[in-house]
Formats: structure tokens, C-alpha cells, sequence
């Protein structure tokens, strides 16, 4: 079964930090970029943060630049998002997505979807 299963969120004090974790099945994960993206109440979803399928070219949105550290570990089929410096404005549930090609930021370009997790920063 193809999946992807994001954990590590909770609820953290503003400054605090969280680390996301996104495990896949079923795929070949070293072939694929992965992302991240939230969903604050109210709000669309946007892109987080992307990565190349082995780890060597990353992008991030400004928002989160300097605070937000995405990486992976194929041999895991991990990929995680270090979550530093969180503010109130970071709450969101979190998801990690697959995309095929290319370091993408679109949403429509990303195929697979976890679940999701559930990030509280308090302020």
C-alpha cells in the first residue's frame, strides 16, 4: 500500500521547537521530491519547504527561511522538517507530499498526500 505517514507534531511554546518526521511505503522514495505544506484554521494550504530526491537542493518558503530545516534519509524513507525559532503564526496541520520530477512549490504538482499533523504553537 502506497502511503505516507507524518508524526512528531504537538504542542509547543512560541520560540520552541518541533521536529516532523514523514514515513513512505510502497514507493521507491528515493526517486521522488518530497514537500512540505500546512494548513493554518481558515486558511489555504501553502507550500513549506521541498527537497531533491537525494538531499542536495532544498527551497523554503521566506516565511520559514532560517527557522525551518528540511532533510531525508533514504535509507529510512524519512523525510523530516526541523521546526526552530516557531512562532503563533506556524500553527497548522502539517502534510508531506510527493512530486515526481522537479523541486516544485505548486501544489497541484504533488501526488501523494499524508494524513497530516497537527502543530500548536502557543504565544
Amino acid at each position: 500500500q502506497v502511503q505516507l505517514v507524518e508524526s512528531g507534531g504537538g504542542l509547543v511554546q512560541a520560540g520552541g521547537s518541533l521536529r516532523l518526521s514523514c514515513v513512505a511505503s510502497g514507493l521507491r522514495f528515493n526517486e521522488y521530491v518530497m514537500g512540505w505544506f500546512r494548513q493554518a484554521p481558515g486558511k489555504e494550504r501553502e507550500f513549506v519547504a521541498t527537497i531533491n530526491w537525494n538531499g542536495d537542493a532544498t527551497y523554503y518558503v521566506d516565511s520559514v527561511k532560517g527557522r525551518f530545516t528540511i532533510s531525508r534519509d533514504n535509507a529510512k524513507n524519512t523525510v523530516y522538517l526541523q521546526m526552530d525559532s516557531l512562532k503563533s503564526e506556524d500553527t497548522a496541520i502539517y502534510y508531506c507530499a510527493t512530486e515526481r520530477d522537479f523541486i516544485r512549490v505548486a501544489l497541484i504538482d504533488y501526488e501523494l498526500w499524508g494524513q497530516g499533523t497537527q502543530d500548536t504553537v502557543s504565544s
